[in-house]
């Protein structure tokens, strides 16, 4: 059964694709933002991701939280690290932050980080 987290991936690829053909200075811009900030530095990629996804979180963004768990586990994290990470958010951020850890969740499982 196809769940939301599959749905906004498959929404993103297309949306993606038409933002480049619709605004490609708009995706280059920010794509040349992106790759000079989260590349291997005094900080890791995972240690970048992490931040990333604490702040998806805090600002409640459910696309930076599912790309952002997507990106902590192609740079190693693991589950625990991420739900930590997210303990964080909430702690510094409270409720409204919270609420949104089962979107967390739900990207952890529908990239089986939950099956480790």
């Amino acid at each position: 059964m196809e769940t939301p987290v599959d749905r906004f991936f498959e929404q993103w690829s297309a949306d993606q694709a038409k933002l480049k053909n619709l605004a490609p200075e708009i995706q280059r811009g920010f794509g040349a933002l992106f790759q000079a900030t989260m590349k291997e530095g005094a900080l890791s990629v995972r240690d970048k991701e992490f931040i990333a996804l604490a702040i998806g979180l805090a600002t409640r963004c459910v696309p930076c939280i599912n790309l952002h768990v997507e990106k902590c586990i192609a740079a190693g994290a693991t589950a625990a690290q991420i739900l930590e990470a997210a303990g964080v958010a909430v702690m510094m951020q409270g409720g409204p932050t919270f609420t949104h850890v089962p979107e967390v969740v739900r990207a952890l499982e529908h990239f089986g980080a939950l099956e480790q």
